[in-house]
């Protein structure tokens, strides 16, 4: 006979099996052999479903290398997240929503940008959902910067990796030098991002 227990089985059959191990003063000695066996497996069992619906804290910070422009401002209205338990959709994370100055974050300064808890297991992507206030100033004068489909699918970052149960920080680099490009009709964004 094979038995499947799924956690929820197994967390009523640990205490039904707790409360008849109170009574093996009643029982042969070969009953309880096996119930104490019975036991034992059930409670590894338990234990290791308690892990289950875990959450772990996240926090993602914004950093950017040197480059030779006056401004580049990129305008972040959300953060999200993609884990390994769950392909199909994006956790929102708490997001400081405003207009970054990517340059003002340069030679090891960093700013936290999104925070929250989600389930533990692999981070998978992270993506930015950025809005439409977007400039790059050159030579004092202030540029429109257009970024395709930032707004609609937002911009991704592959991160995979597994998360611990303390704080887990990401330091992403958008590095404005190598994602902005002048073209025919004015500035582009077509992001550099970079775990550090």
């Amino acid at each position: 006979m094979v038995v499947v227990y799924t956690c929820s089985s197994t967390k009523a059959t640990f205490g039904k099996l707790l409360s008849l191990a109170s009574a093996l003063n009643i029982i042969p000695m070969n009953m309880k052999i096996i119930l104490a066996t019975i036991l034992l497996g059930s409670s590894v069992l338990y234990f290791s479903c308690k892990k289950e619906g875990k959450s772990v804290p996240v926090q993602i910070l914004l950093t950017d290398n040197p480059t030779a422009y006056d401004e580049v401002n990129v305008e972040i209205t959300g953060i999200q997240v993609k884990l390994s338990k769950d392909t199909n959709s994006w956790v929102s994370l708490d997001t400081e929503r405003g207009v970054y100055n990517l340059l003002a974050l340069q030679n090891g300064l960093t700013d936290t940008i999104a925070k929250g808890d989600v389930p533990d297991g692999i981070l998978k992507e992270v993506r930015f959902i950025l809005g439409s206030n977007n400039t790059v100033k050159v030579n004092g004068v202030v540029n429109p910067l257009v970024i395709p489909s930032g707004e609609e699918s937002g911009l991704k970052i592959k991160i995979d990796k597994d998360l611990g149960e303390t704080l887990n920080s990401f330091t992403l680099d958008f590095d404005a030098a190598l994602s902005i490009k002048e073209e025919a009709g004015g500035y582009k964004l077509r992001p550099v991002i970079r775990l550090k």
